[in-house]
């Protein structure tokens, strides 16, 4: 169900990575749990965040969680479309709802993240407890 290449956080963020840069977002799973996406905060183009540090904010009907950024990395991006129609997050969190383009300044923190079995396994478990 999840992408291969792509890698996954505990907090259910996801990263492609892309050269040097990488795309961020949160996963369907995260989406659902969330229930309907109603507004989105993200950073400024220059930000910079530590790995697992917090770069924003979503806000859906039940509830405001905190965004964590998966790696070290400043923003090269933020996706604007998000702030008018926040409610993509629901309908293509994986692909037109992607957050960040971000620049890796520790690559071989990737290596830490889940993979996609990983992260499945990881859902499955929380859903378990």
């Amino acid at each position: 169900m999840y992408a291969e290449d792509y890698k996954y956080t505990k907090e259910h963020e996801w990263i492609k990575r892309e050269g040097d840069r990488a795309r961020v977002g949160i996963t369907d799973h995260a989406q659902k749990q969330l229930g309907d996406v109603v507004y989105v905060e993200l950073p400024k183009v220059g930000a910079s965040f530590g790995a697992s540090e917090i770069f924003g904010t979503i806000e859906s009907v039940k509830a405001v969680s905190e965004l964590f950024s998966p790696v070290s990395c400043e923003v090269l991006e933020v996706n604007a479309e998000l702030d008018g129609k926040p409610e993509l997050v629901n309908e293509d969190p994986h692909g037109k709802a992607w957050m960040l383009v971000v620049k890796l300044r520790t690559p071989a923190e990737l290596d830490g993240l889940m993979t996609a079995s990983e992260y499945e396994a990881h859902v499955a478990k929380e859903a378990a407890s």
